[in-house]
């Protein structure tokens, strides 16, 4: 893709992670959730974003094997434009966080997008590792079980099978496609250290030590809120009867 391909795709991508959100406004909202509509309409394009580049970059690797032999040269105008997409909703995202949220709530967020920004913007215009950022992707099948659990909690359903079976499925798929997939990453950016410039293995180690980090406290958080809280309230059940 040429630079104008990129800047189209990437613009179109801010564009229209825009309007999913004006869309959002126009669909009912729980009651519950009506306290801090922007949340609302912010997570749901989230997960808008996650549902589309998770199916995206599964494709990507089912019609273009290739690329998992070789993730820093070989790649697909089809996951060239994954990437470009993503880094549009990524700015979307943290302009609409800087103007509607506090700085001290979402300056781990973005943080995050700053690093992703950099490190996808990187690749596609250098047209390298345009793979290894595919890889990255795969982090969203998480991500759409993560922001149906913070939709479901702001409906006010944070109990019954459905939540318990999301949260389930969040943890699954939190360490598979989140943890391991992050790990696999940094000992791959390891054991290919020799194909690698400088500048763009400190700036990867530098992400995957970050991303890591956030990873880990985040899954302590999700295990301690939906799995190990209630299991002391049964037991206190229990010592009660």
């Amino acid at each position: 893709m040429e630079l104008s391909s990129v800047i189209l795709t990437t613009g179109s991508s801010v564009g229209f992670f825009r309007l999913v959100n004006a869309g959002v406004t126009k669909l009912p909202m729980p009651e519950s959730a009506c306290r801090n509509a922007w949340k609302w309409r912010n997570i749901s394009t989230s997960c808008v974003h996650s549902l589309i580049t998770a199916i995206w970059a599964v494709l990507c690797f089912f019609l273009h094997p290739q690329m998992a032999e070789d993730l820093i040269e070989t790649h697909s105008v089809f996951s060239h434009a994954l990437v470009s997409f993503s880094i549009g909703y990524f700015i979307y995202d943290f302009f609409d966080m800087v103007l509607n949220q506090k700085l001290s709530q979402s300056w781990e967020l973005l943080f995050h997008h700053i690093v992703v920004i950099t490190c996808f913007g990187l690749s596609v215009l250098s047209c390298r590792y345009v793979g290894f950022a595919v890889v990255a992707l795969l982090v969203e099948i998480n991500s759409v079980f993560l922001h149906l659990r913070q939709i479901l909690r702001m409906a006010n359903i944070a109990t019954g099978t459905l939540y318990r079976v999301n949260s389930m499925i969040n943890l699954g798929t939190y360490v598979v496609f989140r943890i391991n997939t992050l790990a696999w990453m940094t000992r791959w950016l390891v054991l290919n250290r020799d194909k690698v410039p400088l500048l763009a293995y400190t700036l990867g180690s530098v992400g995957m030590a970050i991303m890591t980090a956030m990873n880990i406290v985040l899954f302590y958080r999700l295990l301690r809120s939906d799995f190990l809280k209630s299991s002391t309230r049964e037991t206190k059940k229990e010592k009660e009867m």
